[in-house]
């Protein structure tokens, strides 16, 4: 008799339109690592959430140590001893590390908080799994990375047994997703039973003990991790063959779009400024890509070129025209695209229907506005199912859809096709395939090589360091708010745009 610490057994959850879990069976043993594979929209966050009490099942049971047990929610769920990471954290922003990790489990003497001893407790999990987090660090001002260590603790400082991992690695840096498969390791060596989700096939292959594949709602099967190959489980996962390496002709530069002379941004989170004096160029057919750790002033570098935030100092010229001070809607009008970092901060309005997010941009052009001022209904859900049908954008109602009852990685589709089928001048792409199943990732990539292709210009920003090398025409690193180097990613190695992107080396 296998020793299973949970048992998903015939789990069955409906939604509006689609069936999420049709009849799944899932096993975890103790103290392994057992990972959930599947494309986006195939029912893995939503099987975890009805482990962890968000969603009640219509049909089938959940056992923990071989006992039937009723999770009506995550209170119950934690009683259980089963914490989860989400992938779009459960945050308050507002809040201090150390009062969202304490939050609902606060220490008290008769009924005054104790945070000296849970600040004591944080410091020394912090420590002992390599966590380094500054439990005083106000959430929304720290970088994702560190938001999700956050989360980690929460579930530690709970001495939670059963872990879910909710694409953890989706927001992270190759350098913290390193760390992270070392602490996942550590943590099972311990004794607690991980449920890992992801889409990255190499995390899969490196961490996990077995793995279970979904497609399209349905179990395909649970294979061990030391008996097969990463085509093997692409193959289970989308249902035939991908190619893992993006193919593209050689970059033909031309005239440049962008021209950012010595740029510096302030940064929210302390007196030095988080870009310091960049000047650099984007040219129409070519892909550059800015590569650097999380936190080295990628995202305030990019929120100066879409308009997010103002310059401290610098200028910025587009198609040769100076738009250091112009309005986001102006850069927007006059052909720059952006896909932003965060799809729920500033690429999505959640409560808006699916086909609305797809105009958000462009819903006053006369295609979607007749003179009077009202929206063409007709011409919206037309367009939405045009971009829908292309970018295969799973939902449970079509075009109907509120945002927010969508799959990350579907969400993801979205802005990734709102943005590029405005044939852009400039795509500033932040992460465009995170938490992107591989299929979609292989099909996202060709896009982008036909929007360079079609003689545009393409801004990367990447922390996915297969991506940099195999998509880029040109790399430049960022390390504390300075380009430290330019590298041709058909002449330089992993290892070299590591040490730039370390800072222990510089041109």
């Amino acid at each position: 008799m296998e020793n299973y610490a949970i048992e998903m057994l015939n789990i069955t959850k409906r939604f509006p339109g689609i069936i999420a879990n049709d009849n799944i069976t899932l096993q975890l043993k103790k103290g392994e690592i057992h990972a959930l594979l599947g494309e986006n929209g195939a029912g893995k966050s939503t099987l975890m959430s009805v482990l962890f009490g968000l969603y009640q099942p219509e049909e089938g049971v959940i056992k923990k140590d071989g006992e039937v047990v009723k999770i009506n929610d995550p209170n119950d769920a934690n009683r259980l001893g089963i914490g989860m990471v989400h992938q779009h954290f459960k945050l308050v922003e507002c809040f201090s590390v150390l009062d969202n990790i304490i939050l609902g489990v606060e220490p008290n003497t008769a009924g005054f908080l104790q945070k000296a001893e849970a600040k004591q407790k944080v410091l020394a999990l912090s420590d002992k799994y390599g966590l380094q987090v500054d439990p005083d660090a106000i959430i929304e001002d720290i970088t994702v990375g560190m938001q999700q260590r956050t989360e980690i603790l929460k579930m530690l400082y709970r001495e939670n047994e059963i872990l879910i991992f909710d694409e953890p690695t989706a927001v992270l840096t190759p350098q913290e997703i390193e760390e992270l498969m070392q602490i996942m390791k550590g943590l099972a060596k311990e004794g607690k039973s991980i449920l890992f989700i992801s889409h990255k096939l190499n995390e899969i292959m490196e961490v996990a003990d077995r793995c279970s594949v979904l497609r399209k709602g349905k179990y395909i099967g649970t294979v061990e991790i030391a008996n097969t190959t990463k085509e093997e489980l692409s193959r289970m996962m989308v249902g035939r063959d991908v190619e893992f390496v993006v193919a593209k002709d050689p970059a033909n530069p031309t005239d440049v779009v962008l021209n950012v002379e010595g740029m510096t941004v302030a940064s929210k989170l302390h007196h030095n400024n988080a870009v310091k004096n960049v000047s650099l160029q984007v040219r129409r057919g070519e892909i550059v890509c800015i590569a650097g750790i999380d936190g080295n002033g990628q995202t305030e570098f990019v929120y100066g070129i879409t308009g997010l935030e103002p310059l401290k100092e610098g200028k910025i010229e587009f198609l040769g025209k100076d738009i250091t001070k112009a309005a986001i809607r102006k850069r927007n009008v006059m052909g720059m695209s952006h896909i932003p970092e965060d799809r729920h901060k500033h690429g999505l309005v959640l409560d808006y229907t699916l086909e609305n997010n797809l105009v958000l941009q462009r819903y006053f052009e006369p295609e979607f506005t007749n003179q009077a001022g009202f929206l063409k209904k007709d011409n919206i859900r037309k367009y939405a199912e045009k971009l829908i049908d292309q970018y295969d954008v799973r939902s449970g109602q079509g075009p109907i859809t509120p945002a927010r009852a969508m799959s990350g990685g579907n969400q993801q589709k979205a802005i990734v096709a709102r943005e590029i089928d405005k044939a852009p001048e400039l795509l500033v792409a932040v992460q465009p395939t995170r938490g992107l199943d591989v299929g979609a990732i292989e099909y996202i990539h060709k896009q982008i090589v036909k929007h360079r292709d079609a003689g545009n210009a393409v801004l990367l920003v990447s922390l996915e360091l297969e991506e940099v090398m195999s998509l880029s025409d040109r790399i430049l690193v960022m390390y504390e708010g300075e380009i430290v180097g330019e590298l041709d990613p058909k002449t330089t190695t992993v290892e070299e745009l590591g040490l730039y992107m370390a800072g222990a080396k510089r041109q």
